[in-house]
């Protein structure tokens, strides 16, 4: 007997009631996606549980997969049994043998979920744990501190044996709380607040602005990569590269310095909106967190946000740089994010910018000059690429009907 299962556990998904279907049939659809690579396993979905029948493939690479799906809680390796005293006794023993590590103390813990197997919970843990006595040596029980804890599943189509657990991503699944449009920039946060939105199950499309000559393809193509990293927590993602060089060319020369970033920021959530409508996107995610910058202070915030009525989505808002370097670190953006290449952001950078913007200025600057043209020239030359792991820069479309 081997280890031929992976038993997945749920969190807040245990707790959606007449929805909950339907949020495990999209965390199954997301674990199908995430290891498609390994083409013999089967993904089964029962009551309260999803398990992954593994036949010959390598378990560390499917769980090394599962670690970032959002909606899982936690996760073993497991032997299935039949429902069989001497079969779930003896696949305990197995499992228990087989698991790595010191193991001297131990404890079973048994649940009966199959109600008409005709032993009891509480006499399957000593069936169990006298038999594991009984074939090893120098192992005695510890029901308070155990090296071990031999979890005895008895379902329905059979019983499940775990030796351990692994800590999953938490959250939803990616999908179940609907669309959004997030502006990825290519720094340090954006890219942090894309992964907590999808943390939430929130399906991500990208949106970033390009200038070149004055942001080059090596800017271009750390996006890429970026876009292409959160895709591991939550499969192919649409990135929309937004041509904004004649704007903001026309915003450097029309609009006072200490207002040209509010502006700026302004003409960004104006075409954000625009494609998010395309795409059926409910709201914009941005990584602005309170008090960062001059474009982050609730002034910031009020008036550019006057341009939309679409939510705006902030999620490091209250989260200082540390702790979005720390999160930036830990899902694999951080060393891409710090790479030297400017963003549109970067170029143009006033001296001077307002940190308390009043709204009815920002309007007369813009009344000034007719800034439409642009904005519908750069809206109708987005260039969307589809960005997965298997195809990372494939042009899926030029959206020239969202005008």
């Amino acid at each position: 007997m081997k280890y031929d299962h992976i038993l997945i556990r749920y969190g807040e998904l245990a707790l959606k009631g007449k929805n909950r279907k339907d949020f495990e049939n999209k965390l199954k659809e997301n674990i199908q996606f995430a290891i498609r690579e390994h083409r013999t396993c089967k993904v089964k979905r029962t009551y309260g549980r999803m398990f992954i029948e593994l036949h010959d493939e390598n378990p560390n690479d499917v769980l090394e997969k599962l670690k970032h799906i959002f909606g899982i809680s936690s996760f073993s390796l497991a032997m299935k049994t039949e429902n069989d005293v001497e079969a779930i006794k003896e696949g305990a023993l197995q499992a228990f043998l087989q698991r790595e590590g010191n193991n001297r103390t131990f404890k079973v813990s048994a649940r009966r979920s199959y109600k008409p197997f005709p032993i009891r919970s509480q006499d399957l843990n000593q069936h169990v744990g006298a038999h594991i006595l009984r074939n090893t040596e120098n192992v005695t029980v510890d029901v308070h501190n155990p090296d071990v804890e031999v979890v005895v599943e008895v379902r329905e189509q059979g019983t499940y044996i775990t030796c351990g657990r692994i800590d999953g991503a938490g959250g939803l699944p990616v999908g179940t709380a609907g669309k959004v449009a997030l502006m990825l920039s290519g720094g340090i946060d954006s890219p942090v607040a894309g992964y907590l939105a999808m943390k939430r199950g929130a399906e991500i499309e990208a949106v970033h602005f390009h200038s070149p000559p004055y942001t080059n393809e090596r800017a271009r193509k750390k996006v890429e990569d970026l876009t292409n990293i959160l895709t591991k927590f939550g499969g192919s993602i649409r990135l929309h590269i937004v041509p904004f060089t004649e704007l903001q060319k026309a915003i450097h020369a029309h609009i006072p310095s200490s207002y040209s970033m509010t502006i700026m920021r302004r003409m960004m959530l104006r075409i954000t909106e625009r494609i998010a409508q395309k795409q059926d996107a409910k709201a914009v995610v941005n990584g602005e967190s309170l008090g960062q910058v001059a474009s982050q202070t609730l002034e910031s915030m009020h008036t550019i946000n006057e341009v939309t009525n679409i939510p705006i989505l902030r999620p490091l808002v209250t989260m200082d740089k540390q702790e979005v370097v720390e999160v930036s670190e830990q899902i694999g953006t951080y060393d891409i994010s710090v790479l030297p290449y400017e963003d549109c952001c970067t170029i143009f950078l006033p001296s001077d910018s307002v940190t308390k913007p009043r709204r009815d200025k920002a309007v007369r600057f813009e009344e000034a000059f007719d800034f439409e043209p642009y904005i519908n020239e750069a809206v109708q030359y987005v260039e969307t690429l589809t960005i997965g792991n298997e195809q990372e820069n494939k042009t899926e479309q030029k959206m020239n009907d969202l005008l």
